[in-house]
């Protein structure tokens, strides 16, 4: 493959949890000795840029910076503030990695009088909570879903994903949202942006057919499915999900 840029799932990819995926450092380490661009694409929304650096630096990475991580919360606020230009009052469900990405995006946290609703997954939200969002959505609030991930993995096995929790909102609210998160093209086309790359100079490296791999066929961009995570080699069939490269561990790109 020719040296392009990378754009790197994190969860069933570089790891489950806390756990690190043979192979997963190596080949980070190769591409910073041999000066390959790289960013981690991730539909988890929870974490900073800073966060999910030292996530993996704690797990025995090295060499990487805040700045090579996008996630879909970045991609959420920057798409909304793009094109709503005049509408900056927002209420999120989610993390410390959601309300970063709204303010870094001119938006204020406003309960009172929210033009959108971003969802992102949020580890301590209560029916309260939940409950309290529906409202603003029948109130006219714009439900924003950082990505549609239905489950998440996790060293203990699947946990439930944020996606989940959108089309609870959606079922509950009978309103569409508005989709960032991989597979579709307002992640990717932020990311791009983000790192200056041309879609002919992309990669997608990653685990999940639904997500990474269709996220990149859709856009016509090359695609590496690495079998460490949530589908295996028969679900390219069962799915009708053809990347370009199969790869059982990452040290195959090296």
């Amino acid at each position: 493959m020719d040296k392009k840029c990378y754009f790197i799932d994190l969860d069933g990819t570089m790891y489950w949890g806390t756990k690190v995926i043979d192979g997963a450092i190596d080949w980070i380490n190769y591409l910073l000795k041999n000066n390959i661009d790289f960013y981690f694409l991730t539909n988890n929304a929870s974490r900073t840029q800073e966060q999910a650096c030292n996530h993996m630096l704690k797990m025995g990475f090295e060499g990487i910076k805040p700045h090579h991580f996008y996630t879909s919360a970045m991609a959420a606020a920057e798409k909304i503030a793009r094109e709503y230009p005049l509408k900056k009052d927002a209420y999120y469900i989610g993390e410390e990695g959601l309300k970063q990405a709204l303010i870094d995006n001119g938006f204020t946290i406003n309960p009172d009088k929210a033009d959108f609703l971003f969802i992102g997954l949020d580890r301590q939200a209560t029916y309260q909570d939940y409950s309290f969002a529906v409202r603003l959505v029948k109130d006219g609030c714009k439900i924003v879903g950082t990505n549609n991930d239905r489950l998440l993995l996790s060293e203990k096995g699947v946990n439930i994903g944020n996606g989940s929790v959108v089309a609870m909102f959606e079922y509950a609210t009978s309103s569409e949202s508005i989709k960032i998160g991989k597979p579709h093209n307002a992640i990717l086309e932020g990311a791009l942006r983000y790192a200056k790359v041309s879609k002919e100079n992309a990669v997608i490296v990653g685990d999940n057919l639904e997500t990474d791999i269709l996220c990149g066929n859709n856009a016509g961009i090359e695609t590496v499915f690495v079998t460490t995570g949530v589908h295996d080699m028969q679900d390219c069939y069962r799915l009708d999900i053809k990347p370009t490269y199969i790869i059982a561990n990452l040290r195959g790109l090296e």
